[in-house]
């Protein structure tokens, strides 16, 4: 889960940019990074941390330009720590090649030897985006060697890098002299809007991002999303291009994206992210009825922020007082997405605090969003037991996380997944929750796509069934091996 943006615009880009990506800032703390083009001119400044931190009024004046692209990491591949491994990566040929992605590519070992031992390129880091720009830049060079390029081109070489790669992938480009190239994985999985507006001079300007809210916050209109399997061409001045370059493509977009990675005010894929959270909590209120004992509730609390809509809905739903009795520090980033999990268990202390009045003396029905390595939901029964509270029931809107996510979500061994290899009852006891309530699969699925034309989500992290295929117990095996979280 990473944030990206690309702008093509009528003035200059470097503050849109850095506007934008702090619209983003959600879903990556670890790097950021801002490239733009100037003419034939590629400008690139990336830096470890948050954006409002990593760039200064130096490195604005040096990125020069009316296009540009920016990325705020979440890393799933490489080190945290490695700013090498921040993006965007830049190849200079053909032309000069810059890119930022979103999402984790699953066949980076074939990859790694082919571009070393057919393309004859050399991949400096463990980054599965620079492998990315390689292959790209590889399939680029092989078709501008009997002409010049044009889109008819680039679509051509977005189909062969959709052919050699496999995995989840929303991805911005920039070519340096020719305009900004965007495409999506076949399935959908990682999201990427496209966003219009009308320039002081009337030309239309473009944006395309992670989510609907870097759009609408920045003055653009959400055109709609780019489909799976599709790629999109603008020129300099603004002519935008599509065609789809993948042949059987299916949406199956990341279901972990509505259940907490992205904004509530976010619209992605036609779905309203807030509305289907409170449409989680709908449904999970019937699951803890079912399971829970009647009449042993005083009131219901969220874990802000991102299960504060279920919550409510739970609430309403049970005919429980709502109550808020969790304060949060908003200065440090989300738990979740920290690296390591010593990060994440100092942070949590640190970022909620118990109001006693609230919990003490209380049966407390609390509302999370998810439960993944339970590293935050123990810490928060042991803040509730330490405040008074009398009994804790925790909920989670999500199902159970019982295996590894490969597509762009940092949860690569399974032996770190409280609920693999538990029952409900025994991951109730590692907790130290009175009860323990999950969401049905079903429910969450159907919770998300009310309403949509979507077919199916990508549930793997809950049922094990991943979507694109080619996922085997070996592969994971390797990730759990090879990638820290």
């Amino acid at each position: 889960m990473c944030g990206i943006v690309g702008i093509v615009s009528d003035s200059s880009v470097n503050q849109q940019v850095y506007d934008a990506l702090a619209l983003l800032q959600h879903r990556g703390q670890d790097s950021t990074g801002i490239a733009t083009a100037d003419g034939r001119s590629i400008h690139v400044k990336k830096a470890k941390g948050q954006v409002r931190e990593a760039f200064r009024t130096r490195d604005m004046r040096a990125l020069l330009g009316h296009l540009g692209l920016g990325h705020v990491r979440y890393a799933t591949r490489g080190e945290a720590e490695n700013e090498l491994e921040a993006q965007p990566f830049y190849v200079n040929a053909p032309y000069g090649i810059v890119l930022v992605h979103n999402g984790n590519l699953t066949n980076s070992r074939e990859l790694e030897r082919e571009l070393a031992t057919v393309d004859h390129r050399h991949v400096n880091s463990g980054s599965d985006t620079e492998m990315l720009v390689n292959v790209l830049g590889s399939e680029l060079q092989t078709l501008v060697a009997t002409g010049a390029l044009d889109a008819d081109r680039v679509f051509t070489a977005v189909r062969r890098v959709h052919e050699r790669i496999q995995g989840s992938y929303g991805v911005i480009a920039l070519i340096a002299g020719y305009g900004m190239l965007a495409f999506r994985d076949p399935f959908g999985i990682r999201p990427l809007v496209l966003g219009s507006r009308r320039s002081t001079k009337g030309r239309t300007e473009w944006m395309v991002a992670s989510e609907s809210v870097a759009l609408t916050g920045s003055g653009f209109t959400l055109e709609r999303d780019v489909r799976p399997g599709e790629a999109i061409f603008i020129a300099p001045d603004g002519e935008l291009i599509t065609e789809m370059t993948h042949d059987s493509p299916v949406l199956m977009p990341c279901s972990f994206e509505y259940v907490y990675l992205a904004r509530p005010d976010s619209v992605m894929n036609g779905i309203n992210v807030y509305e289907s959270r409170l449409r989680m909590g709908e449904r999970l209120a019937d699951t803890i009825a079912q399971y829970t004992p009647a009449g042993n509730i005083d009131v219901v609390m969220p874990i802000p922020d991102s299960s504060r809509p279920a919550a409510m809905e739970v609430a309403r739903r049970l005919g429980i007082e709502y109550r808020e009795g969790f304060y949060k520090n908003r200065y440090v980033g989300r738990t979740f997405i920290m690296p390591g999990q010593a990060a994440r268990k100092k942070s949590v202390k640190q970022k909620l605090n118990a109001l006693e009045s609230e919990f003490r003396g209380k049966n407390v029905l609390v509302v999370d969003d998810s439960i993944v390595r339970g590293t935050t939901s123990r810490e928060i029964v042991e803040m509730m037991r330490s405040v008074g509270t009398n009994s804790v029931t925790f909920t989670s809107a999500a199902p159970p996380v019982r295996y590894p996510h490969v597509y762009g979500i940092n949860m690569p061994s399974r032996a770190e997944l409280i609920a693999s290899g538990r029952t409900i009852p025994q991951v109730n006891e590692a907790l130290g929750s009175d009860f323990l309530v999950y969401q049905e699969v079903e429910d969450l699925q159907r919770a998300i796509l009310d309403g949509s034309s979507i077919e199916g989500l990508d549930l793997s992290c809950f049922t094990g069934e991943y979507v694109t295929g080619g996922v085997t117990d070996e592969y994971l095996e390797w990730v759990e091996r090879t990638q820290l979280s």
